[in-house]
């Protein structure tokens, strides 16, 4: 399959820099995982030289960036397993249609379904989490500042709150950003206020990525937690993530996977205008987390339905240099269209 090729291919990369004795000797390194994901990331989306070594510069100047811990994280499929399973169901995951409008393989349209068609949006989202590559394991250690990054590089960007939530709900609405109510109080007040009027108007329609009421076993939620994991130790907390993908009814009706469970993602809830993403903002706003992740089934945190805004955990600038990072929490892309 295509994603066996372009396995094989970074394989035979590192085989030629390190010898096959090497290679096979011990388990890959954080190193040597990101070098094959980078290849893959080049080769799948077609990325430029310069696009994918603005990338791996990201890479190399992060302590922890990458698909988890290699010495603890316990995924539970490969990536053959993953897409053995979806291959089986007889689903194919390229969506030349997409494409065409997105100008970019693995991106989902957004819109308004009860007024608008596809052709009429004027953005796209990644459908699988960063590196947005069905089979992947997503990437995770990443800071809200390094995915914003990570997107700029590819000629994306970070999404805004309200365009994660309307992929995941299935319809994009209008920014619904409640701007008076940050006016003159400390951006943590801002931002308590506006989550609560949010999520006080959507509470009542609240639904999922699959449906209007949480379901186990639809979504990459059945994995475990490392024993001892206190939270936040790249030490002791394995990223036991599943490849994107693995489960094909954990989609919005956007045709968006992943939203719920394998890895929370970082996006950008603006404050104002001008740190909106959307529209053209290099400042961004403030992090703002989405979704859940892979142990859902069996802890449930907090919410995780589509157009819940969460507490500001770990809160800082989007572009902070100490924005947040953690073991189960990833980013996907947006991409405004011309």
């Amino acid at each position: 399959m295509k994603y066996r090729r372009v396995l094989a291919s970074g394989v035979l990369v590192l085989l030629g820099l390190l010898g096959f004795d090497q290679f096979f000797a011990s388990p890959q390194t954080r190193q040597q995982q990101n070098e094959i994901l980078l290849q893959q990331l080049q080769r799948v989306h077609g990325l430029t030289d310069a696009q994918i070594n603005a990338i791996r510069k990201i890479f190399a100047n992060s302590r922890f960036i990458g698909q988890g811990n290699p010495a603890i994280t316990e995924h539970p499929l490969t990536p053959e397993e993953s897409e053995a399973k979806v291959t089986n169901m007889g689903i194919d995951y390229d969506n030349p249609r997409f494409e065409k409008i997105c100008k970019d393989k693995y991106m989902a349209p957004l819109y308004d379904p009860s007024k608008q068609k596809p052709e009429d949006a004027k953005a796209c989202i990644d459908q699988f989490e960063f590196p947005d590559i069905p089979f992947t394991y997503p990437v995770v250690w990443v800071q809200a500042r390094e995915a914003a990054q990570i997107c700029w590089a590819e000629g994306k960007r970070l999404c805004d709150a309200h365009q994660w939530e309307g992929a995941c709900a299935g319809d994009l609405e209008p920014p619904d950003y409640r701007f008076d109510l940050a006016k003159g109080v400390s951006p943590e007040e801002g931002i308590r206020r506006m989550r609560i009027a949010h999520n006080e108007a959507d509470s009542p329609t609240k639904s999922w990525s699959y449906g209007p009421t949480y379901q186990k076993g639809i979504c990459a939620t059945g994995s475990k937690k490392t024993p001892g994991c206190n939270g936040g130790s790249y030490a002791g907390c394995g990223s036991n993530t599943y490849p994107t993908g693995s489960f094909p009814a954990c989609r919005s009706s956007l045709d968006v996977y992943d939203l719920n469970g394998n890895a929370a993602e970082h996006m950008n809830l603006p404050l104002n205008e001008s740190q909106m993403s959307s529209l053209g903002s290099t400042e961004l706003g403030y992090t703002e987390m989405k979704g859940s992740w892979f142990i859902f089934d069996t802890y449930r945190a907090h919410d995780d339905w589509c157009r819940w805004r969460a507490p500001f955990w770990h809160g800082t600038r989007v572009m902070a240099e100490n924005s947040h990072e953690n073991y189960h929490l990833s980013f996907r892309c947006c991409k405004s269209l011309n």
